[in-house]
């Protein structure tokens, strides 16, 4: 096989949650881009529609689901829906996530549950919903962060504790089922890209990036999709349990 065409997702059906903005809406462009019929998952239905039309319009095949993955029950809805309308389930993309930054003195019991709820509790729930259905050769890539490994240098104690919860759910997920279900697990580790989440400070985390990474600047869309498709794809049969880290040598420094 050309190696290139390991990395192809033709005929494939990837379920992309928090596909309503940010890193999400550019993984469900690749995916498209890449061959992949796509279901889109998010808590804003009118954005939904909005990114579908855009993927229609190119020619992709796309559903959209409004979903709140912090519910159980909405999760599994959504798998079964995916199957229904697309047949099957081949990976999974657990994106959807929020983060506020606030000391930990001042973390409220609320605000703290809501994000473990939907970072990592949601990541869990959809992962078992597509577990349930998944063939052999299947792909989960949980989206974590860089947070999830070092220091975040903001006061972020419910962000980065859910973040490498994701990590070791990973590694837990992987032991279970890429042996006993064929069902590869990874962690895909970002750094800092400007979004949605990242814009309201970005003079301040961009200082933060320039000062505590080798390359000194924010991570594009484009710098990040590859790594998600190579997860995703045939061309990482031989990868599981792993986290992928895209940080501009964060980690690392």
């Amino acid at each position: 096989m050309d190696p290139l065409q390991a990395f192809r997702l033709d005929g494939q059906v990837v379920i992309v949650t928090g596909a309503t903005s940010g890193l999400g809406v550019g993984f469900a462009r690749a995916i498209a881009s890449a061959g992949g019929q796509v279901v889109l998952a998010g808590r804003r239905a009118k954005r939904l529609d909005d990114v579908a039309s855009e993927l229609a319009a190119q020619g992709a095949t796309v559903r959209t689901l409004q979903t709140d993955v912090a519910d159980p029950d909405a999760c599994a809805a959504l798998v079964g829906f995916a199957v229904a309308e697309l047949g099957k389930v081949d990976g999974l993309v657990n994106n959807a996530g929020v983060g506020e930054a606030r000391p930990a003195v001042k973390e409220t019991p609320g605000a703290f549950r809501r994000v473990i709820d939907i970072n990592l509790n949601g990541t869990f729930w959809m992962a078992q919903a597509c577990a349930r259905v998944m063939t052999p050769g299947s792909s989960i890539v949980n989206v974590s962060s860089v947070l999830g490994l070092i220091a975040p240098r903001f006061p972020q104690a419910a962000y980065a504790a859910s973040k490498a919860g994701v990590i070791g759910l990973t590694r837990d997920l992987a032991q279970q089922w890429s042996r006993r279900r064929g069902i590869r697990v990874n962690a895909l580790c970002p750094g800092y890209f400007l979004t949605e989440m990242t814009e309201g400070g970005a003079d301040q985390l961009l200082m933060n990036v320039q000062s505590n990474s080798m390359l000194g600047r924010f991570g594009t869309q484009e710098e990040l999709d590859p790594a998600l498709i190579y997860l995703l794809s045939k061309a990482s049969s031989y990868v599981t349990g792993t986290a992928m880290v895209v940080d501009g040598g964060m980690a690392a420094f």
